[in-house]
């Protein structure tokens, strides 16, 4: 048998739960995000197939989507119920006989098994999954991930495409660079100075050239998505934060420097409990800003020894506001702790998984 990379994603996750609770939604144009309120500042985190048609996309803002379609159903976001069907989901695949998986998001993963059948595999874990939980996937076959991960987007919704290195440039090779996982607007954009528009111009287009542009490490890996090439291993092994974060968009904006230190204590409390759950301290703090109406500004700072401490989090994000010296009203916080190394590190070498094919 050989190994493969199956890609499942699952159909307009977030929708597809709440018309699953509310049969009377099916067909409805259904936007999830924020607490369900267009008024509110606050973005979309789903739309139904039928929203999307009037343009709504995932983290467009809820004001914009009521303007395109005020007739869409809006709806808050769940997070206990949609972690439970994730859960529901993920231990399918766990279930099916050989399969190894790498969560992806909980509404994702890629699993490896080994079969001389995989399109016929894949639509057994398509209707696995539909059994087990009564919404529908799409699954991308492939002998590398990024081959799995774009075909699945090519079958979409509810079905099942294969690309490997023997159609990769056929299905891929006409597309915009845009078209590949990995790659959005702004490296588009700077591949598009060089006259590279197309997958096919990618893949011909020599190491140096890339790297020269996006340096040694990332250049080649920009040439590799090209070519549809890079790793086909399946790996399961738990996925291990490097940080907590928590931020929030206010209704009304921050106009005090008291109200901003306030905002960012309680952002640092949240992000203690976090961390002291994980067990290791914070090295490093990010702050991320946004002033109205839409500036958004990131910083960082080590700290001098590793802490758990919230009011140490939330004055050395507060000082990195400060020197900012921008006095514009706030309209969303967003405060992160990058923890120390786990033991070992974080790339320390991975025992177990399945490698796909070629």
């Amino acid at each position: 048998m050989t190994a493969w990379v199956l890609h499942v994603d699952m159909d307009q996750f977030l929708a597809a739960v709440e018309i699953q609770r509310h049969p009377e939604l099916a067909g409805k144009p259904v936007v999830v995000g924020g607490r369900g309120d267009p008024t509110e500042r606050a973005v979309v985190s789903t739309a139904s197939y039928e929203a999307r048609e009037f343009g709504i996309r995932s983290g467009m803002a809820l004001k914009i989507a009521a303007r395109r379609c005020p007739d869409a159903v809006f709806l808050p976001v769940d997070f206990p119920v949609y972690e439970a069907v994730s859960a529901k989901v993920m231990q399918t695949l766990r279930d099916f006989p050989g399969a190894v998986v790498e969560l992806l998001g909980w509404d994702e993963a890629f699993v490896g098994i080994d079969t001389d059948e995989p399109m016929e595999t894949a639509q057994t874990v398509r209707r696995a999954v539909f059994d087990a939980t009564g919404l529908h996937c799409s699954v991308g076959v492939g002998d590398t991930k990024i081959r799995a991960k774009v075909a699945t987007d090519l079958g979409k919704p509810r079905g099942v495409f294969q690309l490997t290195r023997d159609n990769w440039l056929e299905v891929m090779g006409d597309r915009p660079v845009k078209a590949l996982w990995g790659i959005g607007s702004q490296t588009s954009k700077r591949l598009e100075a060089h006259g590279i528009r197309t997958v096919n111009e990618l893949a011909v287009t020599a190491d140096d050239v890339l790297a020269a542009e996006f340096g040694p490490n990332t250049g080649p890996h920009i040439g590799r998505l090209g070519r549809g090439s890079g790793s086909a291993v399946v790996d399961d092994t738990p996925w291990v934060a490097r940080a907590h974060g928590h931020e929030t968009t206010y209704q009304q904006d921050l106009t005090t420097p008291d109200e901003i230190r306030e905002a960012i204590g309680e952002l640092a409390v949240l992000v203690e409990k976090d961390m002291r759950q994980e067990g290791r301290p914070c090295q490093r703090v990010h702050l991320k800003i946004r002033f109205a109406p839409f500036f958004t500004f990131t910083r960082v700072r080590k700290l001098p020894e590793p802490t758990y401490d919230s009011a140490v989090i939330a004055d050395t994000a507060f000082a990195l506001y400060t020197k900012l010296s921008d006095e514009r009203p706030v309209r969303l916080l967003g405060v992160r702790g990058e923890m120390v190394p786990p033991e070992g590190g974080y790339d320390a070498p991975r025992t177990h998984g399945r490698r796909g094919g070629p």
